[in-house]
Formats: structure tokens, C-alpha cells, sequence
């Protein structure tokens, strides 16, 4: 059988002795007793898919596709394996990533912080409230957004950055353009997060390469413009698994660390409601990357598809339904508008569990 092999962790727990013949999630003091196995043939089709015991994953695979059976090693080998720091970030906790939209037309919060001085003091309480990342971006990527120039770009995000660079802040800069990531990272900025995986300008592989900082690859089906316009996958989780894994291979060959990757599903970029919701329950695939994994879900509008059609403010409880959907499945990092209530909710989480 040619195409290609997936594995995605289910019953996860950390009580390893309540799971029988459980394997070890990420070395994070997580276990998984059964993953769902799916083989898939070169056109794209689902040849085979089965819930396996975590203990007889590879002797499944080698006497159901033979030739699978390396890649299996790999990818159970990435399951297990402690991720590294991302970006000084331990990666064993769930990290809180900080909206900060310095924006007038953001779908959530544009104009809020607008102001850089607003910016900036918001910025800095939302640390205090337990964000270890500010995520700063000068340019909206909600559906049907116009682009701006890289000039008035540079002129929302620059002032708000070396601010919050100053006050000894982990700043990560939302951009897809090239001349940006560079001037930002001079500035202060210590992670791209880039929503086209570096893919949207033709310099910015190399320039995130050269810039030496930590990346953050997303999934996203066409344009800010068109993603909405008829979104279409052949089964979402493999095909967002695929391109993932292609751009970090990407990465890699342009000299960007693996240990300096993360990934992220891109929940709500060119999907339906009914893709963001495969990709949400099966996120624990992405484990097999070997990236960090960030959700970004907050105040997303499928959540107020599903439930009363609230305006995003009014979205916070979905969101972070959403977030401890993630933190069971093993997400290591999620952007957020509402730090204080994602942080209370993850401490509640963690001790009852």
C-alpha cells in the first residue's frame, strides 16, 4: 500500500494506572491507551482506519501495511518525546498567547487598542494576568479583511513592540510579510507567528531563517479575502496534518531549527464549522509533527453558530470550552483575547485532573 500513515492519541489521562498498557504523551506526564490509525491511499482516499490498543499500534501497522512500518517508529517516537522549551517557554505547561490587535477592523476586538499607549498598558496587564506571550499584529486577518501596507503595518505594531520589549515582555509578532518579521524582531520581537506557515511572502522563509527566533507555522486555505468563499478538504485533519508537516520540512531545510517550530490548525481559516470541529477534536494528531502545538479559537465565530449567535465579546465561555478541549488533548499554547478567565479556567482544570 502506498500513501500515508496517521496516529491520533485518544483517552488521554494522566493517571497512567487507570489506563492499561498506556503510552507516554509528549513526556508530559500524559498517556494515551488507544489512537485511532489511519492509513491513507495516494489519491487522497481513506483506505483504512481503526481505534488501536497505544501497546499494538506497530504490530498493526506492520501486518496491515508493511511498508508504514518505519514511519510508525517516527511518529510514536515524536508521541513520546518531551517537547523542548519554545522560546525559554516550558512546553510540559499550557503557555497563554495574548491578543494584542493594534488594529481599527480586527473581527473581535479592532480599535480597542489601536491606541499604541492603550496597546501597551492592556498588553502589559494581560501578562500579569498569567500571558507569557504578546502577540501583537497590525493587520487584520479576519474573513473578507483588506490587506494594509507594510508601511502603515510597521507604523501600528513598532511603538507597542519596543514598549512591551522594554518591560522585559516575550512579544510575538502577527504578520505575513517579510519586511515586517525582520523590522519587528529588530525591534524587540522574539517569535513569528505567521499566519500563511511563511509561505505569503516569497522572502519570508529567509527571513525568519536569518532572524534566528522561534516560528509559528498556520494552516490556512486561500486568502483572508476568498478563505470563506467554499472551503473544501478531503478529510481536514489529514490534509491540515499534511501541509503542516510539509512546512516544517520546509523550515528545516532553510536552516530553522525544529526545536524553534510550532504549529497551529488554524481553526476558522478557510474551514466550515463542521471542519473546525474535526480539527478541534482531533488535534492530538498534530502531535506527530514533533512541534509544539498552538489553538487559536477565541471568540471565533463558529462558536456563535453553535450556540445563540452572540457578538464575539459575548463568545467567552465557547472559547474556552474550546481551550480545555485543547489542554485534554495536549495543546501546549493558546491565543487568546480573555487571559484571566482561560488562566483561572486552566488552574481549575489541572487540579481536578
Amino acid at each position: 500500500m502506498t500513501g500515508d500513515l496517521y496516529i491520533r492519541p485518544l483517552h488521554i489521562s494522566s493517571e497512567k494506572d487507570s489506563l492499561p498498557g498506556a503510552a507516554p504523551l509528549l513526556g508530559s506526564g500524559a498517556y494515551y491507551s488507544a489512537a485511532e490509525v489511519t492509513l491513507r491511499s495516494s489519491d487522497g482516499s481513506i483506505a483504512r482506519r481503526e481505534i488501536v490498543a497505544s501497546g499494538e499500534i506497530l504490530s498493526w501497522v506492520r501486518n496491515k501495511s508493511p511498508l508504514h512500518a518505519h514511519k510508525a517508529v517516527e511518529i510514536l517516537k515524536k508521541l513520546s518525546a518531551k517537547r523542548p522549551d519554545f522560546a525559554g517557554l516550558d512546553m510540559t505547561q499550557p503557555q497563554i498567547m495574548a491578543v494584542i490587535n493594534v488594529t481599527p477592523d480586527s473581527f473581535s476586538d479592532g480599535g480597542d487598542r489601536y491606541d499604541p499607549a492603550r496597546a501597551v498598558d492592556d498588553a502589559l496587564r494581560m501578562r500579569e494576568l498569567g500571558a507569557s506571550i504578546l502577540d501583537v499584529g497590525g493587520e487584520s486577518t479576519r474573513p473578507g479583511a483588506e490587506p494594509v501596507s507594510e508601511d502603515e503595518e510597521l507604523r501600528r505594531v513598532l511603538p507597542v513592540i519596543e514598549k512591551l520589549a522594554e518591560a522585559g515582555a516575550l512579544v510575538s509578532i502577527d504578520t505575513r510579510h517579510a519586511r515586517v518579521m525582520r523590522e519587528a524582531v529588530a525591534a524587540g520581537a522574539g517569535i513569528i507567528n505567521d499566519v500563511t506557515a511563511l509561505e505569503g511572502d516569497k522572502d519570508s522563509l529567509e527571513t525568519a531563517a536569518l532572524a534566528g527566533v522561534p516560528v509559528i507555522l498556520m494552516h490556512m486555505q486561500g486568502t483572508p479575502q476568498t478563505m470563506q468563499d467554499n472551503p473544501c478538504y478531503q478529510d481536514v485533519a489529514l490534509d491540515v496534518f499534511d501541509y503542516l508537516e510539509k512546512r516544517v520540512a520546509a523550515c528545516v531545510a532553510a536552516g530553522i531549527p525544529r526545536e524553534a517550530i510550532a504549529v497551529d490548525p488554524g481553526i476558522g481559516f478557510g474551514k466550515t464549522t463542521e471542519h473546525n470541529l474535526r480539527l478541534l477534536d482531533a488535534q492530538a494528531q498534530l502531535h506527530g509533527t514533533g512541534c509544539p502545538l498552538l489553538l487559536g479559537v477565541s471568540r471565533k465565530g463558529f462558536i456563535g453558530k453553535l450556540s445563540r449567535n452572540e457578538e464575539p465579546k459575548a463568545r467567552v465561555a465557547g472559547s474556552l470550552s474550546c481551550a480545555l478541549a485543547g489542554l485534554e488533548r495536549g495543546v501546549q499554547m493558546f491565543r487568546v483575547h480573555d487571559v484571566a478567565e482561560t488562566a483561572q479556567a486552566f488552574a481549575i482544570a489541572r487540579a481536578i485532573s
